[in-house]
């Protein structure tokens, strides 16, 4: 009986994650601006992996922004900023991985402090890199107040999460008017037309 529960509690989960990733994508197929698309990302993961804290940096220059945030405080979005390799979420950019603290993120010695961000004293800390064509452009940060271990289910999702976010950046940077008069089919044979 406690084979079928846990075979019961995994579909629950794979279906939990599927319906986040379908959230997301509905953001990539509406015409929306891409500041209120990656706000409603960091809603959906908030409220999917049932953490306390979602911030969103993307890459400009050699400078992490933050760019969305559940919690968003008057003076921090565009304007707490980190270089590469600064702080946990500067370590997940340069070295273009995941990053998991179980707790007391805070001691950590690649932690870095804001005073205008509550979640720096936060227990948990996952982190991915953002994502577009094997390129960093960004970082998502998911928190926990308490400690919490990551499972590796919450990992792959929040690295995929990552991945679509990368995505709808490229996809903002697309010319709307470009896209909408293009033959797709000439978007994709233009290549081996070429050659």
């Amino acid at each position: 009986m406690s084979r079928f529960k846990d075979l019961e509690s995994q579909l629950e989960s794979t279906d939990h994650q599927l319906r986040l990733l379908q959230k997301i994508s509905r953001f990539m197929a509406r015409e929306m601006s891409l500041s209120d698309a990656l706000q409603g990302i960091v809603s959906l993961v908030v409220e999917f992996m049932a953490c306390d804290s979602c911030l969103l940096y993307l890459l400009q220059g050699q400078e992490l922004i933050l760019v969305a945030s559940n919690n968003p405080q008057p003076d921090t979005i565009g304007r707490v900023r980190l270089k590469l390799g600064e702080g946990l979420t500067g370590w997940v950019a340069r070295e273009r991985r995941l990053l998991s603290v179980s707790r007391e993120a805070y001691l950590d010695p690649r932690f870095k402090l804001f005073t205008d961000l509550p979640e720096d004293s936060y227990d948990a800390f996952l982190s991915a890199p953002v994502i577009v064509r094997n390129r960093v452009t960004g970082v998502i940060n998911v928190q926990h107040r308490q400690p919490h271990f990551h499972n590796g289910g919450e990992m792959e999702l929040l690295t995929t999460v990552g991945e679509l976010v990368g995505s709808l950046v490229a996809l903002s940077l697309v010319d709307q008017v470009a896209l909408r008069s293009a033959d797709v089919l000439d978007l994709v044979m233009a290549p081996a037309r070429r050659g």
